[in-house]
């Protein structure tokens, strides 16, 4: 063994360098430069990488039918579940959603989305994953609007769920082909942030649950739901009651096959570019889904604060969150209390999806936000309606416009964007993150992998027990949803450039430079109220009814 007088001034250095080390990737991890923790659980390569997972469920016959039958309860049974290879006893799901979960509960189809806690009844993880989310592709004939999105989202290095598909049978009868989305919980929360100290809040404007705690449909409109009433949600701190889990998703308790015709849910004809129709969730006034700031009370604040994650949360961490609002709307010390540089990357792939059942519509929900020591950042949540499958022309959906990206509202009622892109430098970053996505969507690893999972996946959707879609109508919708983001990427290029008006107004007073988007039918990619229930005689397979009253919200003219 060589050994000098330098050997502990050597190891001394060795070790302030692993030191360091440890303290950069932390901060990386803390700071946002990194998507995952150093420790990458197991999930993600069991699950998650992995083109299409088995989810085998073995329940009670009785309490299946039951939960069916009562979905929009959303109440948990117990059940077996071999997901992936793992084989699980006593998991509990449920029946999850808001409008899917209405539409389908009024139809004779039983293809609900679930949501799956495999800790629900006992101490146990799935490869280290606590909660999954199942969603049923309602209104995308495509199969991958939601995957598309959120593949966008980490593209941009957003803090975003993982996703796959699933193959989903029920005592060993064919459910469905589902695209599976990890959740926001304490398996997220550690493999994203490394720790679990964020809190999380799941912003829903619209709450089937009796417009508990938040702003409801538009009543005069013969709309679902009742005005908030904050005295139900009882003080901040208190264990949360179970019917809680369900309000972060929406939950209202309604009877099954509910007839919606003649006076379900009230609507309201969005006034943008191309004159988009969705269900209004601005009724009542401002409950804080629109991060607009009107007092200290967390009271005011209801469509976040009603749907807290965890049961941690108290009065010093809703201030946090109010303070920030507050410096959102002043605009001023923005990077005190928000990460400001991963709103930007969100906004920018947000933009990109033109998602308008979302923040940037008088919708303003379908988000949450993450607070740890009074700084927020926002997290992307369904997308199952982006791509115009919310309304809105082929032409609007294609040429949204990136610097005035907001659809029946102006820029100064939305001011998490409002306060990001009129600050120049923001702005600049914005469209640097913009150019960054129109690249990868024009490149040969966005083709090969939309190919790649196109073909992984059409063998299931042709044989899908329960499909809202044809086999032939997916066929057709997914050659024409990769053109729709190629001429996406080609006008967000052309915005960019300059070649064409980057701003509603400006393409209102010249539209002579808009994308061609006439070789898109938005009708065949699935849309709001959709899913025909298709024809090839599966069981479960049924006739979706449009809501109020039959409106069809496939026509491109809404």
């Amino acid at each position: 063994m060589i050994t000098s007088k330098y050997t502990p001034f050597i190891a001394w250095l060795l070790i302030t360098a692993l030191v360091a080390a440890a303290g950069i990737g932390t901060w990386l991890v803390h700071t946002g430069k990194l998507s995952v923790s150093a420790a990458e659980p197991e999930y993600v390569s069991k699950i998650f990488d992995q083109d299409v997972i088995s989810i085998d469920i073995t329940a009670d016959e009785d309490e299946w039918q039951n939960m069916l039958d009562n979905a929009t309860a959303e109440e948990f049974i117990s059940c077996d579940m071999t997901i992936a290879g793992k084989s699980l006893s006593q998991v509990g799901i449920r029946p999850k959603g808001n409008s899917s979960l209405t539409q389908v509960a009024s139809s004779d189809s039983d293809r609900f989305s679930f949501k799956i806690k495999f800790d629900k009844y006992v101490d146990q993880t799935c490869y280290g994953l606590d909660s999954l989310a199942v969603n049923n592709l309602q209104a995308d004939y495509t199969y991958l609007k939601d995957y598309i999105a959120y593949d966008l989202m980490r593209t941009a290095d957003v803090h975003a769920p993982l996703t796959t598909f699933a193959n989903i049978t029920v005592n060993g009868k064919p459910w469905g082909l589902y695209v599976a989305v990890e959740t926001y919980s304490d398996s997220f929360v550690s493999r994203v942030y490394g720790t679990q100290d964020n809190n999380l809040y799941s912003v829903k404007s619209m709450d089937r649950n009796g417009g508990k705690g938040q702003e409801s449909i538009n009543t005069s409109k013969g709309a679902m739901g009742i005005p908030p009433d904050v005295s139900m949600m009882g003080p901040p701190g208190n264990e949360r009651p179970e019917g809680a889990d369900a309000a972060s998703e929406g939950a209202m308790s309604m009877p099954r096959n509910n007839n919606t015709s003649g006076g379900g849910m009230g609507m309201h004809r969005n006034n943008t570019s191309g004159g988009a129709m969705g269900m209004h969730g601005g009724g009542g006034g401002s409950t804080g889904g629109d991060l607009v700031y009107s007092d200290d009370n967390w009271e005011s604040y209801t469509a976040i604060f009603s749907n807290a994650v965890f049961k941690k949360t108290d009065e010093e961490d809703y201030s946090n969150v109010i303070a920030s609002i507050k410096a959102l709307n002043e605009g001023t010390d923005m990077e005190t209390y928000w990460d400001v540089d991963q709103l930007i990357r969100y906004l920018a792939a947000h933009t990109f999806t033109v998602n308008l059942d979302s923040y940037i519509s008088d919708m303003k929900q379908n988000y949450f936000l993450s607070e740890k020591d009074g700084v927020v950042s926002v997290l992307p949540w369904d997308y199952n309606l982006a791509f115009g499958g919310f309304g809105g022309t082929a032409s609007s959906t294609v040429n949204f416009p990136i610097d005035t990206p907001v659809s029946g509202v102006s820029m100064e009622d939305r001011p998490l964007v409002n306060a990001l892109l009129s600050n120049k430098d923001y702005l600049v970053k914005y469209h640097e993150y913009l150019q960054d996505l129109v690249d990868y969507v024009n490149s040969n690893e966005f083709e090969n992998k939309y190919d790649h999972i196109v073909e992984a996946i059409s063998p299931y959707v042709e044989k899908d027990a329960t499909a809202f879609c044809t086999y032939e109508e997916f066929q057709t919708a997914t050659p024409m949803f990769y053109k729709l983001l190629t001429l996406r990427a080609e006008s967000i290029q052309g915005q960019l450039n300059g070649t064409i008006p980057s701003t509603a107004d400006g393409q209102a007073a010249d539209n002579s430079g808009l994308m061609d988007a006439s070789g898109i039918t938005l009708s065949a990619l699935g849309g709001q109220g959709g899913g025909k229930g298709g024809g090839q005689g599966a069981p479960g397979r049924g006739q979706m009814t449009p809501p109020n009253g039959g409106m069809d919200f496939n026509k491109e003219n809404f």
